[in-house]
């Protein structure tokens, strides 16, 4: 018997009692089905991160040459760089 999901007055309500309960206590995941979401965005978050000038410099050249801004291409470099140490890792 799965247990009823309670209303939720606000989004910081809802997202603390999700965050201390097990959703499958209260969603039956085997009738669920899978979905594309292409407009969904990543949640992000500011960090700050200081790099040599030259190694930024040296980035803006690379993505003028992709015609992109060097804090994409820096997120792509990264991006490449942990899938291929998950993989790499998990072969």
């Amino acid at each position: 018997m799965k247990k009823i999901i309670p209303n939720f007055v606000t989004e910081d309500e809802e997202r603390e009692f999700w965050s201390k309960s097990d959703s499958a206590e209260y969603i039956d995941w085997s009738q669920s089905k899978k979905m594309i979401l292409p407009n969904l965005k990543p949640s992000t978050k500011k960090i700050s991160l200081r790099l040599p000038e030259i190694m930024i410099e040296e980035l803006k050249v690379l993505a003028n040459k992709r015609d992109i801004p060097y804090q994409s291409l820096l997120k792509i470099y990264l991006s490449e760089k942990i899938n291929q140490e998950f993989h790499s890792h998990t072969s």
